[in-house]
């Protein structure tokens, strides 16, 4: 049985916790965003999220798992910030190990899309646990083609070692769950970057010449 999540329809799970994929909205991810201030995994994520804002066209963003767990909640987060910030190169299409003949066309795309990757397109490989040796392969000739090559990892080196960009997430010793590095990255890709309004510089023009306003 499935259930749909944004623009994806995922299989049904259990109940989970607070802090997890299901759970957390936009003001619970800003929260941990406050959080983890004081360590680089704000900054990490964020470079993260632009690099999956350079690509150049709606379905070039490829999302793989592995074949016991596909990220389908970081694709329909995705698919979400997408649609709420018009940035459609965001629009991502996941790919699966085993997609069911009888599934709507978006979740029937399999692993054969890799051979198609080219320059211009992403692919975001999602893998908390080791990734396989065939993924490892898909991901190698993904990279050869052109595509640029990103991963989601547990602490996987040699997953690390295919993809231009790694973002590294163990499950002990780390400020933040995996759900939770998803989040950050999810939400960091649909956040364009902050330009001053006119106020704002004329502002910091006034604080450099006379120095800064205090309190009477």
């Amino acid at each position: 049985m499935t259930r749909a999540t944004g623009n994806v329809a995922e299989p049904r799970r259990a109940a989970v916790t607070w802090g997890t994929m299901e759970r957390m909205d936009a003001a619970a991810v800003r929260f941990l965003r406050e959080a983890l201030a004081s360590t680089d995994w704000v900054a990490r994520t964020r470079e993260f999220g632009r690099t999956l804002r350079a690509t150049r066209s709606p379905g070039g963003l490829l999302l793989v798992g592995t074949p016991d767990e596909e990220p389908w909640h970081l694709t329909a987060h995705l698919s979400d910030e997408a649609r709420l910030s018009g940035l459609g190169q965001l629009a991502p299409t996941l790919l699966r190990w085993s997609p069911p003949l009888d599934a709507p066309a978006h979740l029937r795309v399999g692993l054969d899309r890799l051979t198609a990757a080219t320059r211009g397109e992403t692919l975001l490989v999602v893998a908390e646990d080791q990734a396989p040796v065939p993924l490892l392969e898909r991901v190698d000739d993904a990279r050869r083609t052109g595509a640029t090559i990103l991963a989601l990892d547990g602490g996987d080196p040699d997953l690390a070692s295919l993809a231009h960009d790694a973002l590294s997430v163990p499950e002990i010793g780390a400020p933040l769950s995996f759900d939770g590095a998803q989040h950050l990255i999810s939400m960091a890709a649909a956040e364009l970057p902050h330009r001053a309004s006119l106020r704002e510089r004329l502002a910091r023009l006034a604080d450099r010449v006379t120095g800064p306003r205090t309190a009477d």
